[in-house]
């Protein structure tokens, strides 16, 4: 039986953060129904905010491009309704692009933290990301002496982050950047799970190179909690019968053994030593308090036996994918 996943927590560096082995992503809080299909209102955002604040994993990933805003304005609502941040509370946001022209340089990314901060109400972050450099107008941008990276690094010097952090889809943009430049952590979605092995090479060059793995969306954008009976999606793209069959490969040995697809799909980042926190898409309370229940649902070694032997893809899950921030 392969052990409960408990209160645990992971350093990230030297950077003096610890954080939580499950972490609460915040981009379906702010309504995005064009990524997700469906809405959620303002209230019912705050009602899982809460939840998440006052949870076993009291860690939130978010972004400035999340909802064109709205995700970091609701959060920081509840953060003001509090009277501050509360104790222990980790917080992880992104320097996002300007959605309208592409710009990527170093004072959009300035005023990009600029943004987020005045929507959460913080004077500073505990982890920094730079955020989808692949959809930079012009990469060079990026990388330039006054470019975004630069201006992220300067911001970890004044105490503005304590990690810098690089978020992106594709592996094959993330790993220049992280051979090249001194991140702490990094964010991958969609492409370390039961089904799709797309970040494999790069989950073992940075846990080897001691840069932190926090890896998202482990339920391919929900069809490993909801199941395919209810998903009409996979990693956030509408979903036919072919994207959906490694999916339907994992219910088959889930419903045998009387296990939530959800909790083998949240386990299966969970049990890796090579994660340092694996990020959970919610929108509602109740599945706030769900993630913890399979994040300790017994699965016997049999059943991984099984689930390991499935077959999985090795591409990019997303190279189809429209990005839409909306």
């Amino acid at each position: 039986m392969s052990e409960a996943v408990t209160g645990q927590s992971t350093a990230i560096g030297n950077t003096g953060i610890s954080v939580p082995p499950i972490c609460f992503g915040t981009s379906a809080l702010g309504d995005m129904p064009a990524t997700y299909g469906y809405e959620v209102d303002e209230e019912r955002a705050l009602a899982t905010v809460r939840a998440i604040f006052d949870g076993p994993y009291p860690f939130f990933d978010t972004s400035r491009t999340y909802g064109m805003g709205r995700s970091e304005e609701r959060i920081g609502k509840v953060i003001r309704e509090r009277g501050g941040l509360p104790v222990g509370v980790v917080v992880s946001t992104k320097l996002d692009r300007d959605l309208d022209s592409g710009r990527f340089d170093g004072a959009q990314a300035r005023r990009s933290l600029e943004q987020s901060l005045s929507a959460l109400g913080l004077d500073r972050v505990d982890i920094l990301h730079l955020h989808d450099p692949e959809y930079a107008a012009n990469p060079d941008e990026v990388t330039a002496p006054d470019g975004s990276l630069r201006e992220l690094m300067r911001m970890k010097e004044e105490g503005i982050a304590k990690a810098a952090g690089l978020a992106a889809g594709r592996v094959d943009v993330m790993m220049p950047l992280l051979k090249a430049w001194d991140f702490d952590a990094l964010i991958t979605h969609n492409r370390f799970m039961l089904t799709n092995r797309n970040a494999e090479e790069m989950v073992a060059y940075a846990a080897e190179n001691g840069i932190a793995v926090l890896n998202a969306a482990p339920f391919a954008g929900g069809a490993l909690a909801k199941g395919t009976a209810d998903a009409t999606r996979y990693v956030y793209q509408v979903a036919d019968d072919e994207m959906l069959a490694p999916v339907r490969r994992v219910e088959e040995v889930c419903r045998r053994h009387d296990i939530p697809v959800g909790a083998a799909a949240l386990q299966f980042s969970l049990r890796d030593p090579r994660i340092a926190s694996t990020i959970c898409g919610v929108s509602k309370p109740k599945r706030v308090a769900q993630t913890a229940e399979w994040a300790t649902w017994p699965i016997p070694d049999a059943v991984w036996d099984e689930l390991l032997a499935l077959p999985y893809d090795a591409g990019d899950p997303e190279a189809t994918r429209v990005y839409d921030p909306g």
